[in-house]
């Protein structure tokens, strides 16, 4: 082999394993922790920042804008910031009726606007009208309520490049932490200033562009506080869609509730409630956690189409939410449209039927081919008492559990009135006890 070739072969395996060590993530949560992060399962992130004002997308409009716009949108947007109606108790409290157990907060996106009290620039929330420390509230408010607390941080920051007066890029090394030496000691003090002054964080979403730049600062949050649990930047975070087996280890999926991070004023598409409740049964399943994402608007407030669909989301875990406390996956996540949660250290099964259509007072008949009723086997649906259909004396609502020759026959009727109209779109979870697995002819 020509010395020449040989030399740019070996120059391209150096440089690939390099790359690959880079980019494998680095996880140093604490097992215990992991466990601890996963029993959670539901959480709120909430994505904010000054250009919520006019409704782009967050951050991302900076790059390739003109100096000119660059000019207004550093200059005069926070100057304009003033969400005076915000309020992080209805936050906490909304989150926790939801049956939500942690919040993730955007503590600074891409645009590299803080929206917590720092010493590391006057890009930030205290230099705004409104002029108050929103991290501190949030935590605060949803510490108040039981639930754990997360941050969002980006080391990616516009600002920060615009200030060195650099073109704003995603992909040029000198946009990158492990390329720039200043923004990679800056984006550090910046996740000491959070890891420091809030009192004990629980967990950290680490987001931006290079695994290098997520490593780093996850070392130093695990350096302040080996308790903290590291999500993205450590573990599996599949964003926006849900995998199609269980994976084998902790991970979270997130989702926004519209197409938006970010608070859209117009040209939005909202997901039903229906649709998050169906990804909350199908990620719970599959032992993920789910984060819903939400963009509260200029004033502090949550849009109405956001906290609508929030408010039938609690609706129905107020009905169903014992399914969701010291459960965990069952070896099989469904059998076509029912899926399945069990009791920790107990032969009890939830069953979500996830049906399109379930009309009040219809029963219906569905075979399980994975389960078997034990001797005392009970089934309930929860919420309801199945003794009482409205107006109708003579029906009995009551369910029935019985084995078959093709596995476990459960008859069920939907007999509790949530709407005025009897329309309840949502699923129905029905309680097997005493339920094991259908042991097959070959084992």
């Amino acid at each position: 082999m020509k010395p020449l070739k040989f030399f740019v072969i070996l120059c391209f395996a150096i440089f690939t394993i390099h790359g690959f060590a880079q980019d494998k993530p680095l996880n140093l949560n604490k097992p215990e922790r992991e466990t601890w992060f996963t029993e959670l399962g539901f959480g709120m992130f909430i994505h904010w920042s000054m250009d919520v004002q006019l409704g782009m997308v967050i951050s991302h409009s900076m790059v390739g804008a003109s100096d000119n716009y660059l000019d207004r949108y550093v200059n005069l947007l926070p100057k304009t910031f003033n969400p005076y109606q915000f309020d992080a108790s209805q936050w906490a409290k909304a989150a926790k009726l939801a049956g939500m157990k942690y919040v993730v907060f955007t503590t600074k996106h891409h645009n590299g606007f803080c929206m917590f009290d720092t010493k590391t620039t006057d890009f930030d929330i205290m230099n705004t009208p409104y002029g108050k420390d929103i991290t501190k509230q949030v935590v605060d408010a949803f510490r108040a309520e039981g639930l754990a607390v997360g941050f969002y941080y980006s080391p990616d920051d516009f600002y920060f490049l615009y200030e060195q007066g650099r073109l704003i890029s995603r992909d040029r090394p000198e946009a990158l932490a492990s390329g720039n030496k200043a923004l990679n000691k800056y984006v550090k003090k910046q996740m000491e200033e959070l890891m420091t002054n809030y009192g004990k964080i629980d967990i950290i979403f680490l987001d931006g562009r290079e695994q290098y730049a997520k490593t780093e600062l996850a070392k130093v949050c695990w350096k302040i506080d080996p308790d903290v649990v590291v999500t993205r930047g450590a573990m599996e975070t599949p964003e926006q869609f849900t995998p199609d087996q269980p994976l084998p280890a902790p991970w979270e999926a997130n989702y926004t509730f519209g197409d938006q991070w970010q608070y859209r004023p117009s040209n939005e598409n909202y997901k039903t409630a229906n649709d998050c409740i169906s990804k909350l049964i199908d990620i719970r399943a599959k032992g993920g956690n789910f984060l819903l994402n939400f963009g509260p608007d200029e004033k502090g407030r949550f849009p109405q189409e956001q906290a609508a669909g929030l408010n039938e989301l609690s609706l129905w875990m107020f009905i169903n939410q014992e399914a969701f406390v010291d459960t965990e996956p069952l070896d099989i996540v469904r059998e076509d449209n029912i899926w399945f949660l069990k009791k920790k250290g107990e032969h009890t099964v939830y069953a979500f039927l996830v049906e399109e259509s379930w009309p009040f007072g219809e029963r219906k008949i569905r075979t399980i081919n994975s389960l078997m009723a034990g001797n005392n086997a009970k089934i309930s649906v929860l919420g309801q008492n199945s003794i009482v259909l409205e107006y109708n004396p003579d029906t009995d609502p009551m369910p029935t559990v019985k084995n078959t020759k093709v596995g476990l026959e459960i008859s069920v009727m939907r007999s509790h009135r949530i709407y005025n109209d009897r329309k309840w779109p949502n699923p129905l979870v029905v309680k097997l006890e005493d339920v094991s697995y259908k042991q097959s002819p070959d084992k």
